[in-house]
């Protein structure tokens, strides 16, 4: 049984929750290990209170159907909302999750429930008049570490171009970087992997993500062996996110720390992935796993394990995330809107310096959507 309004302050009641379909062509398409992008589609949120208070979510839906995100937020869940209070995050969440277990407990169901969850941690500090990182606790920072994401494979690109790329992040003054790996031969992913360590030297870290690009270990162990000499911080997503054995042999059989997660939704998934060992970071993404809600959770449960988070894209959200967690250490950030281009809906962009990201000190997230960008790219109405 709900539990009724009268519990809580009557200003809090959750008036509307309306959600939007955005898709934002790529300027150029974009490759990862086994898949090509031209489109990224986008479902954005606002919750409203009675007190004019709102909050905004959103998540990244896929390259195509990013609608079904949106019709999840306007079909399984507005309705059970409305005449609740927005201060009952947690048991909104439990209530969500159970009336939606039949659709989801993952994919378009659990992003459309991350995305509530979001805006409703957003709207309660903003009306706290707290960034959310010190509403969520505050435990760091004025700013925290992150690292540059880049790497693409694009038509055209060397590895020449993909070492100059790489220093032009170094330049910028990030210390770690990130490349993707996996879509050629292991010959030609060394010559890649070695032109980026020779133009960044020894001394940044160098993330190689390979987006879920080998089927077997054998496979996996023929590529190791090219990229251990070139020193990476870690391997991101080598396997199938379902496939949690072979993540966890491959973490036996090389030096490299596996990290992986950000395509997981739930601790319970989370859980199996600590408990086998099989990643020694975890990379949680609040949009997707379950909200600012289910992320504390997990994160709580990696600590235990002396694993450490750190989430995968948004570095808008994720900011503030981090600088809240003590086990939690890079924000994934974007310098340009070439791959993260949710980053022409926001109107105020972090800022960074030496390698790290200034938190925001205003209210809740500390920005909101750009209405012009929205009216732009929105293929349907706030509805």
């Amino acid at each position: 049984m709900r539990e009724k309004i009268s519990n809580y302050p009557s200003d809090s009641k959750i008036t509307t929750v309306e959600a939007r379909t955005v898709s934002i062509a790529l300027d150029q398409a974009t490759s990862f290990s086994t898949r090509r992008v031209t489109a990224r589609d986008y479902t954005v949120v606002r919750v409203r209170t009675a007190d004019g208070h709102e909050g905004i979510g959103f998540c990244y839906g896929g390259s195509r159907a990013g609608s079904l995100v949106t019709h999840a937020v306007r079909e399984l869940f507005a309705p059970m909302l409305v005449g609740q209070s927005a201060l009952r995050v947690e048991g909104l969440w439990e209530e969500m999750y159970q009336d939606s277990i039949l659709q989801g407990r993952a994919g378009s169901t659990m992003r459309a429930l991350s995305i509530i969850d979001v805006a409703l941690w957003d709207r309660n500090a903003r009306a706290a008049g707290l960034p959310l990182s010190l509403y969520l606790g505050g435990h760091a920072k004025e700013r925290v570490p992150a690292y540059a994401s880049g790497g693409y494979y694009l038509d055209g690109k060397t590895p020449q171009k993909l070492g100059e790329e790489m220093a032009g992040y170094v330049a910028l003054g990030f210390t770690a970087v990130k490349m993707k790996v996996g879509r050629l031969s292991p010959k030609d992913e060394e010559e890649r992997i070695a032109a980026a360590r020779e133009a960044i030297g020894d001394d940044v870290l160098l993330m190689l993500d390979a987006n879920n690009a080998w089927r077997d270990l054998p496979t996996a162990l023929e590529y190791m062996k090219r990229y251990e000499p070139y020193d990476p911080y870690w391997i991101e997503e080598p396997f199938s996110p379902d496939d949690i054995p072979n993540h966890a042999l491959l973490a036996e059989c090389t030096p490299v720390t596996v990290a992986t997660g950000e395509i997981e939704a739930g601790r319970w998934r989370h859980q199996e992935l600590l408990e086998q060992r099989a990643a020694l970071i975890l990379q949680s993404d609040a949009a997707v796993c379950g909200g600012i809600s289910e992320w504390r959770r997990i994160a709580a449960m990696a600590a235990g394990f002396g694993v450490t988070m750190c989430p995968h894209w948004f570095h808008d959200l994720h900011v503030h995330l981090v600088a809240a967690t003590p086990n939690a250490r890079f924000v994934e950030y974007f310098p340009d809107d070439q791959v993260l281009n949710f980053r022409r809906l926001v109107d105020t962009q972090l800022s960074f310096e030496d390698g790290s990201l200034k938190v925001p000190t205003g209210p809740g997230l500390g920005f909101r959507f750009e209405e012009k960008a929205l009216q732009k790219y929105a293929v349907d109405k706030w509805a």
